[in-house]
């Protein structure tokens, strides 16, 4: 497996990386913030990413080429000023040969809370929740305002790493507002209950999805009966509630498979499964492959 190993904030893969490889490169603390050129990032990450986590939120822009990337359970491709969001605990992955520049920029959750601003600031953002539509396509006129804050939030960075905090935080926030007037809901329209209903479900799902595995498990926590939660769940996300809970668990699946050495029986049981056969036919069922068949393909890559 590659020496580049996955664990906690080092780098907006959660990326665990050796200090003698980062050098003098990165500055300030990285568990609050940082910024660097998506080019520069390629030489500390040499192959496809497989499913992973940070806790930190991570923005990634393009200026020139495409980028590729899955996060949750969703692939994304982005061209020249567009950009994808990949909030803090989400799985994502991505592949190694894509060809592009631009920035890569990561954020703990509390590193806008300061003199000038609140607690849960980034709860005011939906494209910074794990519901929310990660894809933002700002138009030209947006883009003019937007990619001069990752040049200027860039700058400061590499010259002053974190002491002109007021000024990061005031950078960051203003980047994240232009970000939020062209922010467009991925479900689209549709009823506010059942979009608010649909929003909570997979808010839940994302922070119980080890003990809680059926679809009665969430209706009950959400107070509605179990059909008017599938009925509203599929109306707006096209998805019953059974397969985004598969789906999550799948996710939770290939993290460990990726970041661990836990064995598949093992790994089973932290996803809320006490059945491995079960485990290992549901992940074939989504992946075509069982599960040491995908770690073995990781280590491979």
């Amino acid at each position: 497996m590659s020496e580049i190993k996955l664990y906690d904030t080092r780098a907006f893969t959660g990326q665990f990386m050796p200090s003698e490889e980062l050098g003098g490169f990165f500055r300030g603390d990285m568990g609050k913030f940082f910024i660097m050129r998506v080019e520069d990032m390629y030489q500390f990450v040499t192959r496809a990413v497989p499913a992973s986590r940070s806790t930190i939120t991570s923005c990634l822009y393009i200026t020139d080429g495409e980028a590729s990337m899955k996060i949750g359970s969703e692939p994304y491709t982005i061209h020249a000023d567009e950009m994808l969001f990949v909030p803090a605990g989400q799985v994502f992955s991505f592949r190694e040969d894509d060809v592009n520049k631009g920035y890569i920029c990561g954020f703990h959750a509390d590193f806008l809370i300061g003199k000038f601003f609140k607690n849960n600031l980034l709860n005011e953002f939906d494209f910074l929740r794990v519901w929310g539509n990660p894809l933002i396509q700002p138009g030209p006129q947006s883009a003019a305002f937007i990619r001069p804050l990752f040049a200027r939030l860039m700058i400061d960075y590499s010259q002053n790493g974190l002491q002109n905090l007021d000024l990061l935080q005031s950078y960051l926030l203003t980047l994240l507002c232009e970000v939020n007037r062209v922010y467009r809901p991925a479900s689209g329209p549709g009823p506010v209950a059942g979009v608010t209903i649909t929003n909570r479900f997979r808010e839940l799902l994302f922070s119980q999805i080890r003990t809680k595995q059926r679809v009665t498990d969430y209706a009950s926590l959400l107070n509605i009966t179990p059909n008017h939660l599938n009925k509203t769940v599929k109306a707006i996300t096209g998805k019953s509630p059974t397969q985004w809970i598969d789906e999550a668990i799948l996710l939770e699946a290939k993290v460990l498979l990726s970041q661990t050495n836990l064995s598949v029986s093992e790994i089973a049981v932290e996803v809320g499964l006490d059945d491995p056969s079960y485990f290992t036919r549901l992940f074939k069922k989504y992946e075509n492959q069982t599960p040491s068949a995908f770690r073995r393909m990781i280590e491979k890559s």
